[in-house]
């Protein structure tokens, strides 16, 4: 059985391209460090719809040159088959460990497969690779990221020609395509004849920010920003300072990319004291909102002064916000969002006539919707320029969220004031997530399994009227794992993550509201309901 091991770990080892992946693994094989090549050769990582995404290191189960040269073997055989021979695909890469590597191997792989491959020109953001996809007319895009994963991690996100990430069945037939290249030296690997883009590209993805605004609209906000250690900060200070916005006030500790991501235990502004360094930046300079973007920037968080304190807004009242900003604006077309976000935005859609579609998680589905206007998803991510850009964009995002602070401070208000207005017009609607981080993924294969065997009946003494399982699918929704509880006044949905170990457990109550003066209220009866079905839910499902 160890001999098996060893043999498939010598095997890898022959054909590492990588330096240091090889002298890693080597020192595995010399030490017969079981446990450990054990977690790194059972099994592969598997190509899904989010493509590829774990920790860096040697061996299948890790993100190495090895993994990345195989999947994009695997892509190159796919768009082949779909009669894309000599179409372009476009790379993107952020600053993580290794992503430039990875960069290139795939230019090399396309270029030796008979595609025309061209790399940005350094690590940008994500939404700049998404909209060059598109702007380039190109048959895929590429984009080397683990987005707000640890430091350890990397990944590997792949768009089609539309300029959205792929689903289904796509996934599976590219995962077959990688499957089926019998070895890295069955792979030709030119060590040129791809192309390096220039600014150009950057160029008319930034003019594109500017049609997100309105022509002549107040661009006064003052704003904190933080890059998180990411690639974000050189384009939004270049859409900001286009735009004619005040310069931001930069938190520089996180300024500048670094892999390591050494201010923050989690490079991802919902995470407890991810936002510590804004907050105090803002302490000292008083801006009207704090800006945030996740490392690769296709997120964008936004905060707030709320009394003395300075807070985090939820990703649903900033994706609530922007859709109040779009109708006052005459948007036209759908408004969509995925099942785990607030119900809020079909209400506003509903009272401003426009359509409104659910879609399943992911901006893979959202991107999807015919003519959309404008999506977002409760994790901060949201898309305000379809046609630009058929994902989240943490950059153009920033741009409107300080462009409806300015208009609200022109008339003497705040993002707060309108959220209250919006809570007296819809009812208040408050959302909270019970999300669990585990290092067995059997936790929460078993707290789902617990889920279905044994059902909740009612949480925090309401009756639930009705549980679905997702798995089956939805007269308009695909199926996916998941669970989702229609409460009265409430709704609950409880799925495993797509991109990191965690069970997540999304939670809204709604809470009529007769006028301002019943706020304070409304806020105190949702807090007490949220964190008793949060309890409650808990119970349920053992964790």
């Amino acid at each position: 059985m160890h001999d098996d091991l060893i043999a498939r770990a010598q095997a890898w080892l022959a054909e590492d391209p990588d330096p240091e992946t090889r002298d890693e693994l080597a020192k595995l094989i010399d030490a017969a460090d079981i446990e450990e090549l054990t977690a790194r050769f059972s099994g592969t990582l598997q190509f899904g719809t989010a493509g590829l995404r774990g920790e860096l290191g040697a061996g299948p189960q890790r993100m190495n040159r090895t993994v990345v040269i195989r999947a994009a073997a695997g892509l190159a055989a796919y768009l082949k088959k779909q009669g894309q021979d000599g179409g372009l695909v476009v790379i993107g890469y952020d600053a993580r460990h290794k992503s430039e590597d990875f960069a290139r191997d795939t230019a090399s792989v396309m270029t030796g497969a008979g595609l025309r491959a061209a790399v940005l020109p350094r690590p940008l953001p994500t939404p700049v690779l998404a909209f060059a996809t598109r702007h380039l007319g190109a048959v895929a895009g590429v984009e080397v990221t683990a987005s707000h994963n640890p430091p350890r991690d990397n990944g590997y996100k792949v768009y089609l020609g539309d300029g959205s990430q792929i689903v289904p069945p796509a996934d599976v037939d590219i995962a077959d395509e990688i499957a089926a290249v019998p070895s890295l030296t069955a792979v030709p690997r030119p060590t040129e004849g791809w192309e390096t883009l220039d600014d150009s590209v950057l160029d008319a993805y930034l003019a594109r920010t500017d049609a997100v605004l309105s022509a002549g609209s107040p661009r006064t906000a003052r704003t904190v920003y933080t890059a998180m250690h990411g690639v974000g900060k050189d384009v939004l200070l270049a859409a900001f300072a286009r735009a004619g916005f005040p310069a931001p006030a930069l938190v520089a500790e996180q300024g500048e990319p670094d892999p390591d991501f050494p201010t923050v235990a989690f490079p991802n502004p919902e995470e407890p004291g991810a936002m510590d360094l804004a907050f105090a930046k803002a302490r000292e300079t008083d801006p009207d909102l704090i800006i945030a973007n996740d490392p690769d920037a296709d997120r964008c968080a936004a905060a707030v002064k709320d009394g003395e304190e300075w807070r985090m807004l939820r990703g649903d009242e900033v994706g609530a916000l922007l859709a109040a900003h779009l109708v006052s604006r005459g948007a036209q077309g759908t408004f969509a969002e995925s099942i785990v976000s607030s119900s809020l935005l079909g209400r506003i859609a509903e009272k401003a006539g426009l359509p409104y579609e659910e879609t399943l998680t992911g901006f893979k589905w959202i991107a999807r919707v015919d003519g959309l206007r404008y999506g977002y998803e409760e994790a901060l991510g949201y898309c305000v320029d379809p046609e630009g850009v058929r994902d989240k964009d943490g950059i153009t995002a920033a741009l409107l969220i300080t462009e409806l602070a300015s208009v609200l401070k022109a008339e003497g208000r705040t993002l707060l004031d309108l959220l209250d207005d919006l809570a007296v017009e819809h009812g208040l609607h408050a959302t909270d997530q019970l999300s669990v981080r585990v290092q067995d993924l059997s936790v929460i294969a078993n707290a789902m399994r617990r889920l279905r065997e044994q059902p909740p009946t009612e949480l925090a003494g309401l009756a639930i009227t009705r549980a679905e399982d997702l798995t089956r699918g939805t007269d308009t929704l695909p199926p996916t794992d998941g669970l989702r509880y229609t409460l009265e006044g409430a709704r609950v949905i409880v799925r495993p993550s797509g991109t990191e170990p965690k069970l997540k457990c999304y939670l809204e109550v709604v809470v009529p509201v007769a006028a301002h003066a019943d706020l304070p209220a409304a806020h105190a009866e949702a807090a007490g309901l949220l964190a008793t079905i949060k309890r409650d839910l808990s119970a349920a499902a053992g964790i």
